[in-house]
């Protein structure tokens, strides 16, 4: 039987990732990085999406294929109701909600919107595959102390889980009989406690929830919060605050940058205020991951640290040092995202899962 073969796209706010895979092979992959400035005069999903959507087809057509040489076409999932993790195909209910934005404004809706646009003329399926929204929280672990302020995972769910499967294949253990604590350290920041398959707990790493970021606060005391919003040091507006704590903050705010690479550079060269700003941040991500030890009643098979940041040899070392106690640690630098979405979709099409329809 014929390998499958699968577009996938992976939308930053200013950047477009593009690939075809047949079967775990990928055929070739490109980054169209885009200048703020322009990405800041679109509004709306639909305007962002015609901007991007003409450098896909030239692209892949300067590779020789057409639409019609893939099986399936997959977009990074968007911000959708909570969701079980799993393969979607995208239906007009989808649609409807990426579009508007219902549960969300960001650039990863443009996954679902244009993958259904590309795959329409070609007549073949549209998927996302484990969406930011998956909600596989144990109850007791949403309570956050208000009944108006639920917690509500926001998380790199796509590459967590595709971590974890990948670890489990090399040790040959099945994912669901695994106790594993995953990290993905990127742009955010998200901690996931995964048992048997399932993410049962995990910070909101869009809002801010846990370790300070590249360019995000992290976990702030409310009160201090609320002077800051009303002191108008920040701005007057919920968008200029929303934009301060997005981006000014976290390696941002204590040392001008949020490039890891030019945070290790000046440590080199002796600069202890970026040390202690790269030291704090593997110490919160350190605590991070061992508040996930008792929710898996301390009794965890491995530790796996993942995203960009797992390229800083440095920064690694810090959080082993400090976490090694509680399990074997694991480095997978970047992202498998792009091999994960297409592996998504080919297990659907092959039928080794179930396509999850959204309602």
């Amino acid at each position: 039987m014929r390998d499958f073969r699968v577009l996938t796209m992976n939308f930053g706010s200013t950047s477009t990732k593009v690939a075809a895979y047949e079967g775990d092979s990928c055929l070739c992959v490109k980054v169209f990085q885009h200048d703020p400035k322009d990405m800041a005069g679109f509004h709306t999903m639909e305007e962002n999406a015609a901007f991007r959507k003409p450098l896909i087809l030239s692209y892949i057509e300067e590779q020789g294929f057409t639409l019609e040489d893939f099986d399936a076409i997959v977009g990074r999932g968007g911000l959708v109701r909570p969701l079980q993790g799993g393969t979607y195909a995208v239906n007009e209910a989808m649609l409807e909600d990426l579009r508007s934005c219902a549960y969300g404004k960001h650039v990863c809706n443009l996954g679902g919107i244009l993958a259904s646009e590309l795959a329409e003329g070609p007549g073949i399926p549209a998927f996302v595959v484990d969406p930011p929204v998956i909600d596989e929280m144990s109850k007791v672990a949403k309570l956050s102390g208000h009944p108006d302020y639920p917690r509500r995972p926001l998380f790199h769910a796509l590459n967590q889980k595709a971590i974890a499967k990948r670890f489990a294949e090399e040790i040959d253990i099945p994912y669901d009989s695994l106790r594993l604590i995953v990290c993905h350290m990127g742009g955010g920041i998200t901690v996931g406690a995964h048992r048997n398959g399932k993410i049962i707990d995990v910070n909101n790493g869009l809002e801010g929830e846990g370790a300070f970021t590249a360019e995000r606060p992290g976990t702030l005391p409310v009160l201090d919060v609320l002077r800051i919003a009303f002191s108008g040091k920040y701005g007057t507006t919920y968008e200029e605050l929303r934009h301060h704590f997005s981006f000014d903050c976290g390696l941002q705010g204590y040392t001008g940058t949020n490039n890891g690479k030019e945070v290790s550079e000046r440590i080199k060269n002796g600069d202890s205020k970026a040390e202690l700003a790269f030291r704090a941040m593997a110490y919160q991500v350190s605590k991070e991951i061992g508040a996930m030890a008792p929710v898996l009643q301390g009794k965890i098979d491995a530790i796996l640290l993942t995203g960009g940041f797992a390229h800083s040899k440095l920064l690694m070392h810090w959080i082993e040092e400090n976490v090694h106690f509680l399990a074997p640690v694991y480095i997978y630098p970047g992202e498998d995202e792009m091999l994960s979405m297409a592996q998504g979709a080919i297990r659907v099409l092959t039928g080794e899962e179930e396509v999850q329809v959204y309602r």
